[in-house]
């Protein structure tokens, strides 16, 4: 097997993991995805798991990595609030929520993070495109409000909720506070719920 026609094979995939190699041609020597990855010619993303190079520098692919390489996940958080443009800072990392247990993988497309919820609380999020028309799972403005008060519970005072500097121009016009509070009582948590109203004290939702 040469690397032309492997590439050629899975490049428009954007990563692959080693079943769906195995599944197209069960000969192929496992060794050659170490060799192409010392050679600059694969990127290894996790055990089992890889994308070529040339998608390093393609915008939005480290949202659709993240979802690839951990599921059932999605993109929440701090990653869903920059991408949104509700926090003003840039994210180092891609942080996501999903029902596996917490997980860490670092690569040389960044850092990602998964944060482990029950599997009812996996809701809230819908597919968006992003680059070459390829769909991402990402947290509806609301869940990642809500997922980052329920897995980060000291975010609890009112200093500490004014020190997050959330977007008041969007919270105002563009948060469905319908949704907000119909997903709040999903979560059926009482510290939750405190934070919550005290988020809404401070930004005077």
């Amino acid at each position: 097997m040469d690397y032309l026609t492997f590439k050629q094979k899975f490049f428009e995939l954007g990563c692959f993991n080693n079943n769906q190699v195995f599944a197209w041609y069960p000969a192929f020597d496992r060794n050659n995805l170490g060799r192409w990855t010392k050679k600059g010619l694969l990127l290894r993303l996790k055990r089992g798991y890889y994308t070529f190079p040339e998608y390093k520098a393609r915008s939005g692919y480290a949202y659709f990595f993240a979802n690839c390489m951990y599921r059932p996940s999605y993109i929440s958080l701090h990653a869903a609030l920059s991408f949104y443009g509700i926090i003003p800072e840039s994210v180092v990392q891609i942080t996501s929520v999903t029902s596996l247990k917490t997980a860490l993988f670092v690569n040389n497309i960044g850092q990602f993070t998964y944060k482990s919820v029950k599997p009812a609380l996996m809701f809230g999020y819908d597919p968006r495109l992003i680059a070459d028309e390829r769909s991402v799972n990402f947290a509806q403005p609301e869940k990642a409000l809500l997922d980052l008060l329920y897995l980060y519970p000291e975010y609890k005072t009112e200093k500490h909720m004014s020190d997050l500097r959330f977007d008041e121009d969007f919270l105002h016009d563009e948060m469905n506070m319908g949704r907000l509070e119909q997903d709040v009582a999903k979560f059926e948590n009482s510290a939750l719920e405190q934070r919550f109203r005290t988020f809404c004290k401070v930004y005077e939702l």
